[in-house]
């Protein structure tokens, strides 16, 4: 074989086409495509199963499916929409904007990136397939407590594989973010000119190393006590279940903040853009962050109130969790000045970007209410609990994951997506998702428990407007996916300032400028002007 044919061989197998583009991808922008059609994919099948516990509850009774089933759609929908929907599709926003954004050329570790995807669609197929298995599906609740997840037939190693595999995947993300971060800025790109979206992805990153090996403990120690004869959980052996909820929940409080971080750093860089006007506060805003992740390693127990904790105990972890509320709230002050007297319009992302500042600040007032120790004895495992928590997920993190989406499309595509369908898309979204889980907070004062396939007929009413504000919540997530494969297939170009600015002001996609001025340093011009 001649020189020439080995090189172009060799050239051959770093450009692969086709399906090995995908299979193979090394590409920062590629990957992260995967990442985000992956999340979609797992937002539809875990919407899905949400959908079977609507239907299931729209009247008393047992109608559709039986209560062990229905346990198992309650923990699945939950696992899938945190670990296959949200955080995939928060690491996919990473992968295309940070090398970008930082004037890098690709992700720090292409390869190891490649295989921190490739590594969901296995694990989600471990995941899926206790549904064929002797004893069915996980129906221990998401949070996998001992005893009752013990009880879980041939489906429990699966269930902690595929966590083990998730936890591994999130790991070498972040890994491969804060090595692309620290190691890869262009000259001039200081920590203090970042992008905020890259400083809430670095701070994230931090968090899932911190806590992923903490889930991977806790479930490990399930393992060895169903299959290897040790008692970690287990009362009669000189256990404790109550020490699960604590391994648990000591990873699961940071988590919650691994999911929405992505999502604040998101918003903070599309209200600048349409308000044409830089970033309120941007030094305050990094440390709240900051402050947020150091935080949520202290109040793991408020999820934990009701298990006979010391009045000490009780009190600390109360305290700490309206310390927690305290930089929350200066990211919300900073986000609402940013937008005062700026000349703001009012595009798709703007829109969903103010959606999860209105609710996402409601679903933080409802966290507050459950701080407080003796009204949390009240709330717990209520409805109001599943209030809250879909207040901060739904319109707090989805809604800023798709604003992301919508902002950066016509970066990705080249073309401009359909405004129209964009509003349609922001309007039916709001109102149902209000629709949906505004009402859970009355039933759950009223007593609902959560988790109960059945209820008392005095439910009936608000559960039905629940499930009807489901399907068409759903429905509406329809027009995401043809505004999406729209944009893809083609319309108007997309110009090289796709938001124009007022004022003669004129914002790139990556960010703001810094901080301190509307000029960019020189230096960083260069690196940043098209990212």
């Amino acid at each position: 074989m001649s020189y020439a044919a080995v090189h172009d061989d060799e050239h051959h197998d770093h450009k692969p086409t086709g399906i090995g583009r995908w299979l193979f991808s090394t590409n920062h922008k590629d990957i992260g495509t995967m990442y985000l059609v992956f999340a979609l994919i797992m937002f539809f099948i875990g919407g899905a199963m949400a959908m079977v516990i609507r239907a299931e509850l729209f009247q008393p009774g047992l109608q559709y499916v039986d209560p062990q089933f229905f346990n198992s759609m309650t923990t699945v929908h939950a696992l899938v929409m945190i670990f296959g929907a949200v955080m995939p599709a928060g690491v996919g926003l990473a992968n295309w904007m940070i090398p970008m954004m930082v004037g890098a050329p690709d992700m720090a570790m292409p390869r190891m990136n490649n295989m921190s995807f490739w590594i969901l669609p296995f694990a989600f197929t471990l995941l899926l397939s206790t549904f064929f298995m002797q004893g069915g599906a996980p129906a221990g609740g998401w949070t996998m407590y001992p005893p009752l997840v013990l009880q879980l037939g041939d489906g429990l190693p699966f269930l902690i594989f595929a966590v083990h595999f998730l936890g591994l995947s999130s790991i070498m993300g972040a890994i491969n973010i804060i090595a692309t971060v620290f190691n890869m800025r262009a000259p001039g790109m200081t920590f203090m000119r970042l992008p905020l979206f890259v400083w809430t992805w670095i701070i994230t990153a931090f968090l899932l190393i911190a806590a992923m090996p903490v889930l991977a403990g806790g479930v490990t120690m399930l393992l060895t006590d169903k299959f290897f004869g040790t008692a970690f959980f287990d009362a009669a052996g000189g256990g404790d279940p109550v020490m699960f909820q604590h391994v648990f929940w000591f990873f699961g409080h940071p988590e919650v903040y691994i999911l929405v971080l992505p999502s604040f750093g998101i918003i903070s860089q599309i209200i600048p853009t349409f308000a044409r006007k830089p970033l309120f506060g941007y030094a305050s805003m990094v440390y709240a962050t900051a402050s947020i992740a150091f935080l949520s390693f202290f109040v793991w127990a408020h999820h934990m109130f009701t298990v006979g904790m010391p009045l000490a105990g009780e009190l600390f972890f109360m305290y700490a969790t309206m310390a927690i509320a305290v930089p929350t709230g200066v990211k919300v002050f900073n986000w609402t000045a940013t937008m005062w007297k700026g000349s703001m319009t009012f595009e798709t992302p703007m829109l969903f970007a103010i959606g999860v500042l209105f609710m996402f600040t409601l679903g933080g007032f409802t966290g507050l209410m459950m701080g407080i120790t003796p009204v949390d004895f009240q709330y717990h495992d209520t409805y109001f609990i599943v209030a809250h928590f879909h207040y901060v997920l739904v319109p707090g993190i989805v809604f800023g994951i798709i604003s992301g989406v919508y902002y950066w499309l016509p970066k990705w595509t080249g073309h401009m997506y359909d405004e129209t369908l964009g509003k349609w898309h922001f309007w039916t979204s709001t109102i149902s998702v209000n629709i949906l889980f505004f009402p859970m907070h009355f039933l759950g004062l009223a007593g609902m428990p959560r988790r109960i396939p059945d209820y008392n007929t005095q439910f009936t009413d608000w559960n039905q407007i629940i499930s009807i504000g489901g399907f068409a919540f759903g429905l509406s997530q329809l027009l995401l996916v043809w505004v999406v494969i729209k944009c893809v297939r083609g319309g108007e170009k997309a110009t090289d300032q796709v938001w124009e600015g007022a004022h003669g002001l004129e914002f790139t996609l990556s960010s703001p400028p810094p901080f301190h001025s509307f000029t960019t340093p020189p230096e960083v011009t260069d690196a940043t002007a098209h990212s």
